[in-house]
């Protein structure tokens, strides 16, 4: 299993921690064994579902308790994935999401189902190469998000999630044809500035929404079933019509220098204050954020910050918040490279699962 760096330091490699092993044996035999525990290597099961799928199971648990029961058991937890004790988080609402964290994972006893994971396609015109990035979400800790393009959007898409937002949802959601123009690095500190430019954006999209959603239904209305050819789709879903994430902001990457200066708002809280401090460039965004058990999921306002090629962010403007995520450079294969709309579907199909 690749387990993300110790919060928040997200430009660190990734962990290594083996799971399971097999022994192949003559006559086409094999064994199993389950590696999850303290106790070393003992009996499991390993069962092939279906394509692209299967299941581990551990036939001897009792390796994976402790002497000291579940409360060392915990802080062993705590040490390994946190790579810090219970005394060492002073903020009780991270104490209470660690624990639920905990809970939840330990409850399974390496018996799980594991899915191939399709690495996104990728596009020379996308704004950089898609990929798997390791993200900050506060008391969370990091998390591993998946970028992809879309046309006119970019999709953060949560690979492991947590007891707000699970895995399968898109984290945030970027707005390719909408490029935010940031003040000066002065007016920059003052979150209110910030605000008042992304909430008109907001407004922007939301107008221009309304006015295809009528001009789709004038066209709809005014055009015979069967004697006219069928209109092109808004936003050009064809060939001829379709543009790209890079298309969709030429222009203003013409226009804007190479680099701009950075800086977090005052207010905005950043579990990793070692963020660039210049960017190439911004857009408008949404990001998820949902109570406890994904209720009362909504999408709210956000600003998408391009630094590098293998490092981006992403202001939660509700929360005050910003989240930082670093490129994973661990080489992955694909089993197959799908097309763009055999991703969309497959996308469609995790979040399905997901919830």
């Amino acid at each position: 299993m690749y387990l993300p760096p110790h919060d928040p330091h997200v430009d660190d490699p990734m962990r290594f921690k083996p799971l399971f092993r097999i022994h192949l044996m003559e006559r086409k035999c094999a064994t199993v064994e389950c590696m999850y525990g303290h106790k070393g290597p003992h009996n499991g099961h390993i069962q092939i579902v279906k394509k692209d799928e299967f299941s581990t199971k551990c036939n001897q648990t009792d390796h994976h308790r402790m002497s000291g029961g579940r409360q060392e058991e915990f802080r062993t937890w705590l040490r390994e994935e946190w790579g810090r004790t219970l005394e060492d988080i002073f903020h009780e609402h991270m104490q209470e999401l660690i624990l639920m964290k905990f809970i939840y994972t330990s409850q399974y006893d390496n018996c799980l189902t594991y899915r191939r994971i399709y690495l996104p396609p990728s596009s020379p015109d996308d704004l950089i190469k898609p990929g798997l990035f390791k993200g900050t979400y506060g008391s969370h800790g990091l998390e591993i998000v998946m970028l992809s393009f879309h046309g006119k959007k970019a999709k953060g898409t949560k690979i492991t999630g947590d007891p707000n937002i699970p895995a399968g949802q898109q984290t945030v959601e970027i707005d390719l044809a909408h490029p935010l123009q940031l003040p000066d690095i002065e007016n920059l500190r003052d979150f209110s500035e910030l605000s008042r430019i992304v909430l008109e954006v907001q407004e922007q999209v939301r107008r221009e929404e309304q006015e295809q959603e009528h001009q789709q239904e004038e066209e709809d209305c005014s055009q015979p079933a069967a004697s006219q050819p069928a209109a092109k789709p808004l936003g050009g879903e064809g060939a001829e019509g379709e543009e790209t994430a890079a298309g969709a902001a030429g222009t203003t990457q013409d226009k804007a220098p190479a680099s701009q200066p950075f800086v977090l708002p005052m207010g905005v809280i950043s579990r990793n204050e070692d963020y660039p401090r210049t960017c190439r460039i911004c857009f408008y965004g949404t990001g998820l954020i949902a109570g406890h058990g994904f209720t009362s999921p909504e999408r709210t306002p956000g600003v998408f910050v391009l630094f590098d090629d293998d490092r981006f962010g992403f202001i939660w403007l509700e929360l005050k918040s910003f989240s930082l995520y670093s490129r994973i450079k661990v080489s992955f294969q694909n089993a197959e490279a799908p097309s763009r709309e055999a991703f969309d579907e497959m996308l469609k199909n995790i979040q399905s699962l997901a919830t």
